[in-house]
């Protein structure tokens, strides 16, 4: 258990109530220039080493919170207290972090918990400041964390790797180091002049992406959000909570045995002893026991692949289309690892099937609704996310073009089959009908054109009006 605390004077009266409460206090010193009465305790209960938790904690040392962060036994086992009818009766989900006072107010959800623990100059001194605060924890939460635990968590061995997510996560990933990028161009701080709690969040959300897989050569490109991150990372109240953060210098990778480890270990049945009749027969228990034998492989699959299996299979969308010479997973290997204009784009019109695909130009009915570019993109990427069974038999290219307040976004999409996909389950319904289409014509000019600019990223886009901004695969 650890206190932290941000008012230097009062350290001699804090130690004093320690001792008295055999509690064990290490303490961090503030540049405080307004020596104000401690307030009471405050008990953070989180797991060691929760990035979750570390936003509370740094926002503690900077505001001078007095905090206890209770990890470990008498006050806190995780997976054991958080589960107590007392525990869940203050924090029904029975997550953490969670946040009490001793006056018995309680918490939980990270963002919530730093937030009460920051000042005003964290939380942004101004109605402005205090809306961009807000907005780079949302970017935090919507763009940031759920690639980085896609890509992150299988080299923990917490998660079983899954190509085709891990590549669309790496793509997520430098969309939003892109972002950061432009705007600490001429910024140290992503609010401001000082640290806030936009620059806690942000920093707490990429802090396993640096550990563990942002190498050199991949950082490389975003020596802005580089710079911004070091310099966080080694302010003394960062510092006091992360301890000395190291950058990564090799992108770890997914490791099986690791995995495997990880995994809870399944309960086999106690074997009888032989004994009366089954003891009479043991060639015949001998022949059993062969046959049991055979669907091993069965009871090797973890728990991920067994929930799968369990599920019911669901009717093909696609199996009432003949059988197509064009091979989508072959031509989607060439485009992800060849070069587009010079083997992707030419082995996709040498084996383009236009009996057995369509091609297809959507574009979104609503663009003046679009403001900030990344929520525009995060229009594509919700409905890719939704379209994910979609996969096999489909292929897309969508861009958003323009800038802030001024944005269009359409793409070219490759169907299985001569309508559109979107009919065909109701799962995949939800957000087509936000956009207007129109079937090409494989042999014209015009669609050869789109499907070169669209696949490349670069070209005219005479049709559009705008400037290529980012764009999204759909594969």
């Amino acid at each position: 258990m650890r206190i932290t605390l941000g008012q230097p004077s009062a350290q001699l009266s804090c130690l004093q109530t320690c001792y008295t409460s055999m509690f064990k206090c290490s303490f961090v010193a503030f540049d405080c220039s307004i020596i104000c009465p401690l307030p009471s305790f405050q008990t953070l209960y989180t797991y060691p080493e929760n990035w979750r938790a570390f936003k509370a904690q740094i926002a503690a040392q900077y505001s001078g919170a007095r905090l206890k962060v209770a990890t470990s036994p008498p006050a806190f086992t995780f997976g054991q207290t958080n589960r107590t009818p007392a525990f869940l009766s203050n924090f029904p989900l029975g997550k953490v972090p969670a946040y009490q006072g001793d006056d018995g107010f309680c918490l939980f959800e990270s963002n919530a918990i730093a937030h009460f623990l920051s000042n005003d100059a964290l939380r942004g001194a101004t109605p402005q400041a205090a809306a961009q605060v807000l907005q780079w924890v949302s970017f935090a939460d919507s763009e940031i964390i759920p690639p980085a635990s896609a890509w992150v968590f299988p080299t923990l061995g917490i998660m079983q790797f899954n190509k085709q997510a891990t590549e669309q996560a790496k793509e997520d990933v430098k969309r939003a180091l892109t972002v950061l990028n432009q705007h600490l161009n001429t910024r140290t701080f992503l609010v401001g002049e000082r640290v806030s709690l936009a620059d806690i969040t942000v920093v707490c959300s990429m802090l396993w992406l640096y550990k563990q897989v942002l190498e050199p050569s991949f950082r490389q490109p975003y020596p802005n959000v580089t710079r911004w991150f070091v310099t966080c990372v080694n302010q003394p109240q960062f510092k006091a909570v992360l301890g000395e953060v190291k950058l990564c210098e090799k992108m770890a990778q997914f490791d099986a045995k690791k995995f495997a480890e990880m995994q809870p270990k399944k309960e086999t049945p106690a074997k009888k002893e032989k004994g009366g009749k089954e003891a009479a027969k043991p060639q015949e228990k001998k022949e059993k026991k062969k046959e049991e034998k055979k669907p091993a492989p069965e009871e090797e699959m973890d728990d991920c692949d067994a929930v799968l299996a369990a599920e019911p299979k669901a009717k093909d969308p696609f199996a009432h289309l003949p059988k197509s010479t064009f091979v989508m997973d072959e031509f989607k290997r060439k485009y992800s690892n060849e070069d587009t204009l010079t083997v992707a784009l030419p082995h996709f019109w040498e084996h383009f099937d236009r009996e057995g695909y369509s091609i297809w130009y959507s574009q979104y009915k609503y663009p003046e609704e679009l403001t900030l570019t990344f929520k525009s993109c995060n229009l594509i990427t919700g409905m890719f996310q939704r379209l994910d069974k979609l996969r096999k038999n489909a292929f897309a290219s969508v861009i958003l073009f323009g800038t802030n307040n001024d944005s269009s976004i359409s793409g070219i999409w490759i169907f299985r089959g001569q309508d559109l996909a979107f009919t065909l389950s109701e799962d995949w319904q939800i957000d087509y009908e936000s956009y207007d289409w129109r079937k090409l014509d494989p042999d014209s000019e015009e669609c050869k054109t789109m499907v070169k600019e669209y696949f490349a990223w670069e070209g005219d886009f005479k049709h559009v009006g705008k400037a290529f901004n980012q764009g999204k695969i759909f594969k």
